[in-house]
């Protein structure tokens, strides 16, 4: 198809459809494209196409979606049912929808109106809830849809659209602090070396700028003008949710290049501290990295409320059990009406319509069953789940305002990102946390080092103060806040003056220093950033420990201040001259850290021309990498030192080095550009081997060893945490020596704690215990099995007497977590009082959490601040993130986030303990209630032969729960405590209270009924007996059915508030004005004299109940739908036998 002269956007297509002839009006050709494409790289753009094929994408494949998203999760179509389906999942919601159903037949005892209202009015205010929520949704979506962004036209300039037009292959200019409409491929921007710094915060929170680099063919394109004959053809990775990957090919002037995620800017990213940058499209919408992470949190809901959900059904039980034997009476009784001597004439069963036929007794049972249905619908509380969230709602409130949980440093309160799980946070059994960034700052500082077998920095780690190292004439143990150092350079705290200065120069060893020094400053990826407030040039690094490293270069005389797409300038302190000079070390290749590698490499040409690969990684892997030439003894004093530093608490790298000769590197060069430039599911193990050929042979230059300081508060916090009886876990990827010392200086572990080690590179169960064996002969899992039971046969002997800590290593850990031993670690864990796994990986902290959710039945709160505290957050029962310096991944994936670890103390001490009884005492006092109602007109309906006749008017049942009673439950909810805050602290032990489940146990709740039950047996038999007697009548007689109900009503509703009331321990004037103001709405009601209006109803129940009775007789029909017979006589001839709805129901009378 020919394209249109109007339409000149550019267009995406598939490979398939490459081979397609562009248009004569095309400026130039396109350049050639693979004719197939490998599984999981089908993406095909073309970049800067005229519009040239149909909409489709040419060649029958099916168009790319448009950039323009929805996050919302209704649609103007999909609302109501959508909306009502949800609404409708709950059980009672359920029912008083078929109840309502059949209140409009002759079955119903009351008018369908006063049961549907109550129903209509909770249904829609849910929905109600759900529109305003998915409507802010909209209007978020229609604002950044609306955004505006500048596309190439194809003529040589720019034009405004908005982000929801755009096209895959679409030119765009992104300016300074703007957000990046879609996925760009990264072609040039206003820096002429084609680099930009980019913010991700809105993708992983990570705050610190990343550094991006065009390709080298496409950086000189910083002008309008040079895109008029811009044309290209770029295979790419299909979409996917990885947000730190990319793979795909540029074919580009005949050329291929490879991409990577150097090229790629992410939607809703932000461009920074750059003028302008030119990209072209390649995803567009919920293709893009960030809508493909988009997803639902995992549903969570608390056992409170599992627990209320079996109660219900237990209240559908007791409903049918009644409404069974009620019906069961009721046929007995009709089947007799036509037996000699029970013959009741007046009734006339002979000429008895279908629901109370002698004859067809069993039919009518059946009919009254479901009457009775409706009549004791009142026992399930429909107004339960609203008011729930309700109150949910206004406790979240006070958790997000709590003073005592802002963190005035970083200017973040906590927040409650959901508020079904408030309750939950006063049953937590089991703390499951991380260790970098959630128990201590994550704010590197560079402390110590060894360099060629010697040993530099003489400054004292926060694990020696914490054990008194420092302040050995206290005699005690005293927790140095990290405030009392203070540090003239942020993350450099040495001490050390053969190396400061320049001094390192007269050390023995000065080459190796020297190199040493140099290695920290070429091998990285910061950025430097201009700061004139600043002492020295400031960094932008991936992660703090790589700007503590930088930093520490600096401060030794070798200042990384310039870095280039292709070279780093260094001002190198010159031992010769005793001066700076300045050097340029030009950047071949960057091996980048990951998780897998645990290293990172780079290889550099210096000015005379010369080779290198600078590397530095964890200890086990560069160990394994060093030239067999390495001296014997400077490795030994290495690791020693590091053995040291690791037990001292500190986080330690090893640095190393490897010479090149040019024919070496240029063969490797080949290899790895080959693997770089692959296309295809392997592409990671490609690169990973060529890497690994080039990192090996490596010489030691020695190691370094950083502090990440604990956060304020945190000893003491878990020290409050195990007093309210909270066990806590620490699941960390650091080495075993710095986690137990970790765990000591944050008073996890304890020095009167036996310690037992599950490690498979230990052949002691215990290091106390001294159990010894053969465990590095035996096969991994049979040694791990064995230790483990070694362990539990300690424990058994020695009992509760002593506390014991178990520290597992990750290797032990992934064959203790195998189906046949994962019990018999689990019993091991739950039986000691702390717990420590390292070197763990983000999967076993997950697995580790379900394990201990599933097995243990207890609430789980897992706690971390990064990216792969994600899976442990979303796996445990509540999810805390941490708003640190690792970014807002865990926040986002959050149920409730704070600032500091020592802010969960107040979170599950204060907020926890008052949520769950609030919440606990709210259910039962529903329940309650409810019951006390309910149960009146059973005692009713026993006394009238199970007649089905209501003793209230509709609307008294209808509004029962909506106005009489509803305020009173919230407000008992919302502000009812019964301790403060403050002895909340003082004694933990209270929230034993939640881990036990005392206010929400079976008998708790058995007893609320049974209470509620004897309530109801007062109110009826004493309303009974106080009416039988009095003539309130004009005409002197006594009262009949309607009076009594209007008494019964009256004592039920004086009831259930006065018991709220003598169960309330904190009073606040809204408490007396909701309690108080609900009674007076029902005596008073509108009227300036609640008695007149009270007996004015009375009077007008009578006299509406003997009209409709004689107008039912009148008709002979079911015209009466409330009238009785016995409503003109006593109550006594009225109830004594029975009560019957005119035209339905017989009535048994005297």
């Amino acid at each position: 198809m020919p394209a249109t002269d109007t339409d000149e956007r550019p267009l995406v297509e598939l490979a398939s459809a490459s081979a397609t002839t562009p248009t004569a009006s095309a400026p130039a050709p396109f350049p050639a494209s693979p004719a197939t494409a490998a599984p999981g790289f089908s993406r095909a753009v073309r970049c800067n196409a005229p519009s040239s094929f149909p909409a489709d994408g040419g060649g029958g494949g099916a168009a790319y979606p448009g950039n323009a998203i929805s996050t919302t999760k209704y649609t103007p179509a999909s609302f109501v049912p959508k909306s009502l389906f949800e609404q409708f999942r709950r059980a009672a919601n359920c029912f008083f929808l078929v109840v309502a159903c059949v209140s409009f037949s002759p079955l119903a005892p009351y008018r369908a109106v006063s049961v549907l209202l109550p129903l209509v009015v909770v249904v829609s205010a849910a929905m109600a809830k759900e529109a305003v929520e998915d409507w802010r949704r909209k209007q978020q979506d229609i604002e950044v849809n609306n955004r505006k962004v500048e596309v190439y036209d194809g003529t040589q300039s720019f034009h405004e659209t908005e982000w929801k037009k755009l096209r895959v292959g679409d030119i765009v200019k992104v300016k300074k602090d703007e957000f990046f409409p879609a996925d760009l491929l990264f072609l040039s921007s206003s820096y002429d070396d084609g680099i930009c710094y980019v913010e991700t915060m809105n993708l992983d929170g990570e705050t610190n700028l990343k550094r991006k680099q065009a390709l080298e063919a496409t950086l000189s394109m910083n002008d309008e003008h040079c895109f008029h004959n811009f044309k290209a053809f770029i295979q790419c990775e299909d979409p996917n949710e990885k947000l730190y990957s990319f793979l795909g090919t540029l074919y580009y002037n005949e050329q291929q290049y490879p991409l990577s995620p150097q090229q790629i800017l992410l939607r809703d990213s932000k461009l920074r501290n750059t003028s302008y940058i030119y990209g072209t499209v390649i995803f567009t919408g919920h293709d893009t990295k960030v809508m493909q992470n988009a997803m639902e949190p995992p549903s969570k809901r608390s056992s409170v409320e599992r627990r209320m959900d079996k109660i219900i059904y237990l209240l559908f039980v007791i409903l049918f059990v009644i409404g069974t034997f009620g019906s069961i009476v009721f046929g007995m009784k009709t089947k007799h009406e036509i037996s000699p001597g029970n013959y009741a004439w007046y009734l006339r069963p002979d000429q008895a319509n279908i629901f109370f036929d002698p004859n067809r007794a069993s039919f009518a049972a059946f009919c009254h069953f479901l009457t009775s249905l409706m009549l004791y619908m009142c026992l399930v509380p429909i107004s339960l789940y609203i008011s729930i969230e309700i109150v949910k709602v206004l406790q979240s409130t006070f958790i997000n305002q709590d003073h005592n949980m802002y963190c005035a440093e970083s200017d973040k309160p906590a927040r409650a990102r959901t508020s079904n799980l408030n309750e939950e946070l006063g049953q937590v059994h089991t703390i499951l946390s991380d260790k970098t960034g959630t128990l201590t700052c994550n704010s590197m500082e560079f402390l110590k080092c060894s360099i060629a077998g010697v040993a530099y920095g003489s400054s004292p780690t926060e694990v020696e103060t914490s054990y008194g190292e420092i302040a050995e004439t206290t005699g005690k143990y005293e927790h140095k806040d990290a405030t009392e150092f203070k540090r003239l350079v942020k993350g450099f705290n040495f001490t050390d003056d053969r190396l400061m200065n320049g001094r390192w120069a007269k050390e023995c060893s000065r080459d190796a220093v020297e190199m040493f020094f140099r290695v920290l400053a070429v091998c990285h990826t910061a950025i430097p950033v201009a700061d004139k407030n600043s002492a020295g040039m400031p960094y932008e690094a991936e992660s703090p420990d790589e700007g503590a490293l930088v930093t520490a270069a600096r401060e030794f005389g070798f200042e990384f201040y310039h870095r280039t797409q292709t070279t780093l300038s260094v001002h190198e302190y010159d031992p010769v001259s005793g001066g700076k000079v300045d050097r340029t070390y030009k950047l071949l290749n960057i091996l980048e850290f990951s998780s897998a590698r645990k290293r990172m490499s780079v290889i550099v040409r210096t000015e005379e021309g010369q080779l290198f690969l600078f590397c530095k990684g964890a200890d086990s892997v560069i160990f394994e990498r060093l030239s067999k030439d390495t001296g014997k003894a400077c490795l030994t004093k290495t690791k020693c030192h590091i053995n040291e530093y690791s037990e001292a608490g500190l986080r330690t790298l090893v640095l190393a080095y490897r010479e090149l000769t040019e024919e070496q590197y240029v063969l490797w060069n080949e290899e790895y550009s080959a693997a770089k430039n692959s296309v295809h599911t392997d592409h990671d193990e490609a690169v990973e081997k060529a890497s690994d050929y080039i990192e090996k042979n490596l010489v030691l230059l020695g190691a370094t060893a950083v502090e990440d300081r604990l956060q304020n508060g945190v000893p003491e916090c878990i020290h409050k945490l195990a007093q309210a009886g909270i066990k806590v876990w620490i699941l960390t990827g650091d080495k075993l020596e710095t986690a137990v010392n970790i765990g000591y200086s944050c008073n996890l572990l304890r020095k009167e704690m036996e310690e037992i080690f599950i490690t498979l590179d230990n052949s002691s169960t215990s290091a106390s215990g001294g159990c010894s064996g053969e465990g590095n002969r035996m096969a991994p899992y049979d040694e791990i099995d064995r230790k483990l039971q070694d362990a539990r046969a300690i424990i058994s002997r020695k009992g509760t007497s002593t506390s014991f800590a178990l520290i597992i290593d990750g290797n032990a850990l992934t064959h203790a977590l195998t189906s046949s031993l994962k019990n018999s670690f689990l019993d091991l864990a739950v039986n000691c009082a702390s717990v420590l796994c390292c070197r763990i990986s983000p999967k076993q902290k997950a697995l580790v959490t379900r394990l201990v959710k599933i097995r243990t039945g207890k609430t789980t709160l897992a706690i971390g601040d990064g990216a792969n505290d994600v899976g442990m957050l979303q796996e445990a029962d509540i999810g805390v993130g941490i708003s640190g310096a690792e970014g807002m991944q865990a926040v986002m994936a959050s149920d409730f986030a704070i600032a500091q670890f020592r802010f969960l103390e107040r979170l599950l001490l204060v907020h926890g303990h008052w949520c769950y009884r609030r919440i606990a005492a709210m259910i039962c006092y529903f329940f309650f209630k409810n019951i006390t109602f309910g149960f009146t007109l059973l005692w009713f309906e026993a006394h009238a032969m199970f007649s089905a006749q209501p003793a209230y008017n509709d609307w008294f049942i209808s509004f029962y729960n909506v106005a009489f009673t509803s305020l009173p439950v919230i407000a008992l909810g919302v502000f009812d405590k019964d301790v403060s805050s403050r002895v909340c602290l003082e004694v933990p032990s209270l929230h034993q209270d939640g881990v036990n489940n005392v206010f929400f146990s079976w008998s708790r709740i058995l007893s609320w009924m049974l209470n509620g039950m004897c309530c109801s047996i007062i109110i009826y038999f004493g309303s009974l007996n106080a009416v039988l007697i009095q003539a309130v009548r004009q005409d002197g007689r006594v009262a009949g059915f309607d009076i009594l109900g209007v008494t019964m009503y009256t004592c039920v509703v004086w009831t259930v508030n006065c018991q709220l009331a003598l169960y309330i321990s904190y009073f606040t004037w809204i408490q007396h004005f909701v309690i108080w103001g609900s009674i007076l709405i029902w005596v008073a009601g509108a009227r300036p004299s609640g008695r007149e209006w009270l007996v004015q109803v009375q009077v007008r129940s009578c006299a509406r109940a003997e009209g409709s009775a004689i107008g039912g007789q009148a008709k002979g029909g079911m015209s009466g739908r409330c009238g009785c017979r016995c409503a003109r006589a006593p109550v006594r001839s009225g109830l004594g036998r029975g009560v019957r709805r005119s035209g339905m129901w017989p009535s048994w009378t005297y």
